[in-house]
Order: C-alpha cells, then sequence, then structure tokens
C-alpha cells in the first residue's frame, strides 16, 4: 500500500486507492466515472480493489438549463466562442462567491431533494485537490479560486462534493479535466469536503465516482458515493449520476451559463 496523507477535512481518516479511469480526453461536460476502494477502519481507509463500471444513467456535464434568452441592446456582445465571455477570465473577471453558486441551502429537482451542509472556498486550489498532477494543472491553468460544496439527499443514503475551479481560459481548464483523467494515476480528483453533520462526515470513506468537466476557465468536478462507501451496481451508478446531474442543474450550471452571457457575477 502506497503511503498516505491526511486531509484537512478530514483530519483522522487517510485515504489510499488505484483506479483505471475511461481516457476521454478533455471535452467539456463529458462524464467520468470510476471507484476508489476502500473501507474505514479505526480512522483509516484501507486500500481495496477498484473497479470500473459503466453508468448508463444521465449525462452529469449536460446542460440542463441550456442558453439563455439575448442579452439587451446595451450590452457588450459577447466573444464567438460557445462559452461567450465566460471563454477566459480576461473577458469574465468577476471573481465566483459561494452564493452565487449555491444560492439556497435546499432545493428540489423533478421531486428529489438535496441540502448543501458545507462550504468552503480555497485560494490555494491545491488545498482543494486530491493528487500532484491534479495541482500542477491548476497551478499551470493559474487557478484562482476553488469553491466547494458538500451535499446529501433526503434520504441521507446518497453524498458527494461539487467543485468549481476560476481558471484562466479554456485551454487552462481542458489541462485540468485532461489531468483528472489520466490513465494509471490514482488519486486525482476535487477533495471530498467533509460535513460536521451525521451524513456528510463520512464523504471520502469508501468507493465513490469522479467526474469532471469544463465550462469555458471554469472546471466543475465532482466526488459523489453512497454514505455507507459501498461499491454501486448498475441501478446505484444510475442513481449517483443523477444526484450529480440534479445538483449541478440546480446550482453551478445555472451561474456559469449566466457569466458566459454577460461575463458578470449574477446573483
Amino acid at each position: 500500500m502506497g503511503s498516505t496523507k491526511k486531509t484537512d477535512e478530514t483530519p483522522t481518516q487517510q485515504r489510499s486507492a488505484m483506479w483505471s479511469p475511461y481516457d476521454e480526453g478533455p471535452r467539456s461536460r463529458t462524464p467520468l466515472w470510476f471507484a476508489l476502494g476502500g473501507l474505514l477502519v479505526l480512522g483509516a481507509l484501507v486500500a481495496g480493489l477498484v473497479v470500473m463500471w459503466n453508468s448508463e444513467g444521465p449525462d452529469p456535464t449536460a446542460d440542463p438549463v441550456g442558453r439563455a434568452s439575448a442579452p439587451p441592446a446595451d450590452q457588450p456582445v459577447a466573444p464567438a466562442d460557445k462559452y461567450g465571455f465566460a471563454a477566459a477570465r480576461e473577458t469574465d473577471p468577476d471573481t465566483l462567491t459561494q452564493k452565487e453558486l449555491f444560492p439556497k441551502k435546499k432545493f428540489t429537482v423533478s421531486g428529489r431533494s438535496y441540502e448543501v451542509t458545507t462550504l468552503k472556498t480555497d485560494k490555494k486550489c491545491g488545498d482543494a485537490a486530491e493528487g500532484d498532477k491534479l495541482d500542477k494543472a491548476l497551478k499551470s491553468a493559474k487557478c484562482t479560486q476553488l469553491i466547494r460544496a458538500t451535499f446529501k439527499d433526503k434520504s441521507g443514503k446518497v453524498i458527494g462534493t461539487v467543485g468549481v475551479a476560476n481558471l484562466v481560459d479554456g485551454k487552462g481548464a481542458a489541462k485540468v479535466a485532461a489531468s483528472v483523467r489520466a490513465k494509471g494515476e490514482s488519486k486525482l480528483f476535487v477533495k471530498p469536503l467533509a460535513g460536521k453533520d451525521d451524513i456528510t462526515k463520512f464523504i471520502g470513506a469508501g468507493e465513490a465516482s469522479v467526474h469532471v468537466a469544463t465550462h469555458g476557465h471554469y472546471a466543475v468536478m465532482l466526488y459523489v458515493q453512497f454514505k455507507d462507501g459501498h461499491k454501486p451496481d448498475k441501478k446505484g451508478a444510475k442513481q449517483l449520476s443523477q444526484a450529480s446531474v440534479d445538483v449541478t442543474k440546480a446550482t453551478v450550471y445555472p451561474a456559469l451559463d449566466s457569466r458566459s452571457l454577460s461575463g458578470r457575477r449574477g446573483g
């Protein structure tokens, strides 16, 4: 077993895992799923067998809200890029805020309810990233902030962390996504942020599905698992995928789509 290191969120837990993700390249809003083996034993995560599994559920990277209506006549014309003003920090200079990305702690999507239990903004992005290559990619892309939110579903069975990194441009975001998808590397993902409640305090223990996507100069990263850490079967994989879609649909993507149109902070 390789060496482990303590995270800033769960000082009593240690994690060590191996994985082999699908290598789909740095495409925008493209799903990536893999399982991390591990059991929580006396405060330490013991490495286990990693199994890659396909998710046939909804695509967590799909744009759930679509493009908004055309901007007013007095608003500057967006750059000629699919992400408009959000293509680069130069045309979208406002810093992200927790309120902008996660305006409500509780929300419901198609009858499925969720709650954000904890939020954190890291200006030193490496503190919110797991893995040296991801850390280097974030530094290369001139990451200025990485905002994380941890959530749980109403049943308390599904928990996850979503993180949004503010990077210099789309090329930098693509490199960050590629680092998460790197073959043969372990522990390259947004660092799970433990909550203080009796449900989300368990995040990071067990097997998880990890996902990364880009939206202009932003990288959106997800770490989602079942609270008890069990490896999902086909039905469970769909459930985790659906939770990822629901949470990003209600939180980060509306905010980033708004920036594509205006280049300014909304909310």
